[in-house]
């Protein structure tokens, strides 16, 4: 065989994907990227339709990017996180408190959203741990629906059956509530949708209360559960009941943030500043991997004490805080903060308006969802499967997507222009009229 046959078939016999049936899994091994295209060892390039699973902002070999990646590899590549910095890395947590919601003091590094989770929850559940109420505040607040990362404590907050009922055995019980779910937005449920939601979320509230430490929310649009966008005032009303009941709110912007929504965070579009923000994906711009928690100083003031207190946050991850990592993500930033960048991306917003209620008129679409440079298009198949079938035959039509169970999702780079938006849905009629 060749060194590309090889390849294929190395990559189906020994690397395990993520969420992918290997007895049908079909190789593709990308070898190289520039700007929103990709290209496989055999040459045929994609138009990267999904950001490489959310995260890629800017486009692949940014230069930019690359060249920061450069500098600090000539500087140091790792320092450890516990007991001990970085310079890159300490700009890097002052960069994230000043263009985050205000109060958002503190800065924990971790590898990837599901970290930036299970920090998030052992902050809050020590939190309330080293407060006046010790013993009450052992729960978690989730929405149906809700999906939160894969490790242990972050799958107990998640609400896809499809990916997280095989594991219920081994989690802990999440106090669930009502979703404001997409079958219900029509127009004319539209008005006052989030009072109705929220006043049967304050039932619960007013039970539960008492015993939760936090509620975790993706904020505007819970992504694996289909690209369900929330109603306006949804968040406002939740930061609301959580003053009202004293319990803190855990902000999940993983997916929806660094410019998704059309915003640089999910959060500023109601004003609303959580206790606690979990950010990874597009931190450093698809890069590489890294998050970051990031805590009120009401939260982190209750973690300060003598050594004897044992009141120190008993968590922490090798490569949390990764200099490499900060360097990028400090790059990443700069661009967004350049002069217009959302301004840029408006038209690209439209065009993708504009394509999803166009296919809205084909026979196998049941509905479609967006919000910012995020897109849904929900199939009226619902077999399992259904949706990676579409998008593997739209790799015909050079465009990688990716489905969840019957809903395609279209999420690009922020820097994808409208020409290539029409692309990726042409791709996507040629693969549902097959």
């Amino acid at each position: 065989m060749t060194e590309k046959e090889w390849l294929d078939h190395w990559d189906k016999n020994h690397v395990w994907h993520a969420f992918t049936q290997m007895q049908d899994y079909d190789p593709l091994v990308i070898d190289s990227a520039e700007g929103i295209w990709l290209k496989d060892i055999h040459g045929r390039k994609y138009l990267d339709g999904v950001s490489s699973l959310w995260c890629n902002v800017h486009g692949h070999k940014h230069p930019k990017l690359d060249q920061a990646i450069r500098d600090q590899v000539d500087l140091v590549s790792h320092v450890t996180l516990l007991g001990s910095s970085n310079s890159t890395t300490v700009k890097l947590a002052k960069k994230l408190v000043d263009i985050s919601p205000n109060g958002l003091n503190h800065v924990f590094f971790g590898s990837d959203g599901a970290s930036a989770v299970e920090a998030a929850l052992k902050m809050a559940f020590q939190y309330w741990r080293q407060k006046e109420e010790p013993e009450s505040r052992s729960r978690f607040m989730a929405l149906e629906f809700a999906y939160h990362g894969d490790t242990i404590g972050s799958v107990s907050l998640g609400g896809v059956d499809e990916f997280h009922k095989l594991f219920r055995p081994l989690l802990f019980d999440v106090v669930r509530l009502s979703s404001p779910s997409h079958l219900e937005s029509s127009p004319e449920l539209e008005d006052g949708i989030a009072d109705r939601y929220l006043n049967r979320i304050r039932e619960v509230f007013k039970e539960q209360a008492r015993e939760t430490a936090a509620l975790i929310v993706e904020p505007l649009v819970q992504g694996a559960a289909g690209m369900i966008v929330h109603p306006d005032g949804f968040l406002r009303g939740l930061r609301m009941l959580c003053d009202e009941f004293n319990v803190l709110l855990i902000a999940d912007e993983v997916a929806v943030g660094f410019g998704r929504t059309g915003k640089l965070f999910a959060c500023e579009h109601e004003n609303v500043t959580p206790d606690i923000m979990c950010l990874g994906k597009g931190l450093t711009g698809g890069y590489l991997p890294l998050s970051a928690t990031l805590a009120t100083s009401k939260v982190f003031n209750a973690f300060l004490g003598e050594q004897s207190d044992m009141k120190t946050l008993f968590h922490g991850h090798t490569f949390g805080g990764n200099p490499i990592a900060a360097a990028v993500a400090l790059a990443n930033i700069e661009l967004f903060e350049a002069p217009g960048f959302f301004d840029a991306i408006g038209p690209a917003v439209s065009r993708l308006q504009e394509n999803l209620n166009s296919i809205l008129h084909h026979s196998a679409v049941k509905t479609t969802r967006q919000k910012g440079l995020m897109g849904a298009i929900e199939l009226h198949d619902e077999a399992v499967g259904s949706g990676n079938r579409i998008c593997h035959k739209a790799r015909e039509r050079n465009v990688l997507l990716r489905a969840l169970s019957n809903v395609i999702v279209v999420m690009p780079p922020l820097v994808t222009p409208p020409d290539s938006i029409d692309l990726i849905f042409e791709a996507i009629l040629y693969a549902l009229d097959k």
